[in-house]
């Protein structure tokens, strides 16, 4: 371990998501305004409030996983892979470092529901000796990580971050501090989630959560008048994060620096936001104040956004309470969960994609189906069109239940 402080970038990335199953056909429908929001079709919703969801399409885990393996794991665990492979392959940093310098952080809110669900199922119908002897294996939310290390033979630290909607943003985070300090050069990290199952769906609609909208186009309505509740979505997103010098050594394309990172925690309810925004905004300046903010940046936010009440208007006090009010008024924020749903702790890792992407096209992705402003949410969210714009800074905030507020800073090289 050393005690220099050391950048780190992002030199490998990779997606499975609702809007493409790559980065450039993700950002390509992000920046025009498609969402992947439809009926869901993983099970029958016909006693169910909710019926939509952002679901994966035309994904094959066998493209990454000998078959043998998709078998043996959940479907959260088979989109991880997926994207770290993606991320993996365009970074090339394997064979360049020794295994234990190369560590693996992938995020997971829930982990392998999908397996819970069905062995559940299982034992109630036909007794415990018909589950499955992968069953343990399968659901736990850190075998993302475990598999990712496995497949590359990464000896360094292998970890899950499980932070509810913050996970994938708690999982980047992590990651920088471990390769700033020493503790690894690389960093494979992300976030994957696969909950769009009865349990999961009927716990989210009792629990008021949902969005029971059965129009795709106004399902989910981050900011707007008209918003009620989230829109479940799945899939993965994976970044390799690397040691600057190393990098730049080797003649990696980078995508961004990773330069800022804060972790708060409301201390507050299970689920509501703090009235105050204070756990949020505290998150937002510490990612802030390492990035070197002073006020005077032009600055883009990737809002959490979900579209449920509480969230969006807690969550533009704390954009103004760490960015200065005046400074928030100029700031760009845009919620890219009105296209790509709620991915759970998915979120955090496809939305530090998404600034990455703004930072390096000029593009600020719109927030979609913005037709009524809400009065309480008075900041410019790019409403329904993506425009050109040179940022200095993008922030990504992910908030989750538990109170886990998480926000990462990200600059050009």
């Amino acid at each position: 371990m050393t005690t220099n402080i050391r950048r780190v970038v992002v030199t490998g990335m990779g997606v499975i998501s609702p809007i493409g199953n790559d980065v450039e056909t993700c950002w390509n429908n992000m920046t025009a305004g498609n969402h992947g929001i439809g009926p869901i079709t993983h099970f029958d919703t016909t006693n169910y409030k909710a019926k939509l969801a952002a679901e994966v399409k035309d994904f094959d885990p066998k493209a990454y996983m000998e078959k043998s393996e998709t078998l043996r794991s959940d479907l959260y665990a088979q989109y991880a892979m997926g994207a770290a492979v993606q991320a993996v392959e365009e970074s090339g940093v394997i064979g360049t470092l020794a295994p234990d310098r190369i560590a693996v952080y992938f995020g997971s809110g829930i982990g392998g529901l999908n397996t819970v669900s069905n062995e559940v199922e299982k034992l109630g119908k036909r007794g415990p000796g018909r589950v499955s002897p992968f069953c343990v294996p399968m659901m736990i939310p850190n075998m993302a990580a475990g598999q990712i290390a496995i497949r590359y033979n990464c000896q360094g630290a292998a970890m899950p971050s499980v932070t509810a909607c913050a996970s994938g943003s708690n999982a980047i985070g992590e990651a920088l501090r471990a390769i700033r300090h020493g503790y690894a050069d690389a960093v494979i990290t992300g976030g994957a989630e696969a909950s769009i199952v009865p349990v999961g769906i009927a716990g989210f609609i009792n629990m008021q959560a949902l969005s029971v909208a059965e129009d795709p186009d106004a399902a989910s309505l981050p900011f707007d008048a008209r918003r009620g509740g989230f829109v479940i979505g799945e899939g993965a997103a994976a970044l390799v994060l690397e040691e600057y010098e190393h990098a730049k050594a080797r003649g990696a394309k980078i995508y961004g620096e990773v330069c800022g990172y804060g972790s708060t925690c409301d201390a507050y309810h299970i689920t509501a936001p703090r009235p105050d925004a204070d756990g949020g905004a505290r998150a937002m300046k510490q990612a802030l104040e390492e990035a070197g903010y002073t006020g005077n940046e032009s600055v883009y936010v990737n809002a959490h956004g979900t579209g449920t009440p509480l969230n969006d208007v807690g969550e533009t006090l704390a954009i103004k309470l760490a960015l200065g009010e005046e400074p928030a008024k100029k700031a760009l924020v845009s919620s890219t969960k009105s296209m790509t749903g709620h991915m759970l702790g998915a979120a955090g890792a496809i939305e530090a994609i998404a600034c990455l992407k703004a930072l390096e096209t000029g593009i600020i992705p719109p927030t979609i189906n913005l037709l009524e402003p809400d009065p309480k949410c008075d900041l410019n969210y790019v409403p329904n069109q993506a425009v050109q714009a040179h940022v200095d800074i993008a922030v990504s905030n992910s908030l989750g239940f538990g109170g886990h507020n998480a926000s990462l800073a990200f600059k050009r090289i």
